[in-house]
């Protein structure tokens, strides 16, 4: 079977060391070279051909915000950023420019750090090559999104096509690779602040939601925070649930909760989108809308199912513009979706699904 040919880019002499052992452990991948700054990154994409790029963004002569333009207009190659907790921030702008995810580089020498880094950056490289071909992080950089909606199961058309006749008062919406620019391009679109409260679980490692919460915020007339434990689910305010940790409702004195919990074992992804979506479930019932956006694996799809139970509606983001598009088939694939859509019409539906009455 043919290797996955990486490039590691990195002006530390110990992460590309570091990097290169990690990424040594597959057996499917091979670490054809590596380079110092941006000017030799080029150099050697050009020369090795690689399928995909590991990128430090803080780099001499080039930095790594140049790079990644280059390497993802010009070559149409991945790029999974590899940065320290302190870049938080200019994470999510590698993300908007086109990379496809990040993983938090280690401290030097700290060893039990490396082991779970290694589990991570695996995964996600191998996640990069499950992608649908074709769909690449450029669909949110100003690309022609398709205009089509497709109906998974049987709807009675509405004013915004969706068969429901009550309000919405929560929106929902779990993703995962990709997710912060689909995020972003939501949230970026609505003209006001509307009169919903959403709730978001992205999986995200802990340490990074709050940089990203703020940069959201920046970009929305919604108000949009890191949740924390004891937020009230306000009209017009969006929680993101914090990274590493689960978040859940629950109604004191009349009002709806948010309360921040340490996951299970059991749970394979964090923050859990199965777990948000069934504590939200059972207190709003038809009153609420599950999103599900971009993602590798199956979270979500317990969640969707026990939203419909409850009479909410549930919209998958459709293939043609799903990053990977893993977490809305296994919603799908359930039966129970009402809507497949693309991205670019999602706030729009979501717009339309609160002024319902």
């Amino acid at each position: 079977m043919k290797k996955i040919r990486i490039v590691v880019v990195d002006d530390s002499a110990y992460s590309r060391r570091s990097i290169t052992r990690m990424l040594e452990g597959l057996d499917s991948v091979e670490v054809v070279g590596y380079a110092i700054n941006g000017e030799e990154g080029i150099q050697k994409v050009i020369a090795l051909k690689p399928d995909l790029v590991t990128l430090d963004l803080e780099m001499p002569k080039m930095d790594g915000f140049t790079l990644l333009r280059i390497l993802t207009t010009r070559f149409s190659l991945p790029v999974i950023v590899i940065s320290a907790l302190s870049g938080a921030d200019k994470v999510f702008r590698a993300l908007e420019l086109g990379a496809l995810d990040f993983v938090s580089k280690p401290s030097s020498g700290a060893s039990v750090d490396l082991l779970t880094i290694k589990e991570d950056l695996q995964k996600k490289i191998l996640q990069v090559f499950a992608l649908k071909p074709g769909i690449n992080s450029r669909t949110f950089q100003g690309g022609n999104l398709p205009d089509r909606s497709v109906s998974s199961g049987p709807v009675t058309t509405g004013r915004a096509g969706v068969g429901i006749h009550h309000a919405i008062d929560l929106v929902a919406i779990g993703s995962s690779t990709g997710g912060p620019p689909a995020l972003q391009q939501i949230f970026s679109a609505f003209e006001q602040k509307y009169p919903f409260s959403i709730v978001v679980s992205q999986h995200m490692p802990a340490g990074f939601t709050k940089a990203f919460a703020d940069r959201l915020n920046r970009s929305s007339l919604f108000d949009v925070k890191e949740a924390e434990d004891g937020d009230l689910v306000l009209p017009g305010r969006i929680l993101i649930a914090p990274g590493g940790r689960n978040m859940v409702f629950e109604v004191c004195g009349g009002q709806v909760t948010a309360r921040i919990v340490t996951p299970s074992e059991s749970d394979r992804y964090v923050p859990s989108v199965d777990v948000m979506l069934q504590s939200c479930a059972g207190i709003y019932c038809k009153r609420v809308a599950a999103v599900i956006l971009t993602g590798m694996g199956n979270d979500g799809s317990k969640g969707v199912q026990i939203i419909k139970e409850h009479g909410g509606l549930v919209i998958a983001e459709s293939e043609e513009t799903a990053i990977v598009y893993g977490m809305p088939r296994e919603a799908v694939a359930t039966g129970v979706v009402d809507r497949s859509i693309p991205l670019d019409r999602i706030a729009s539906e979501i717009v339309q699904l609160g002024r319902f009455s």
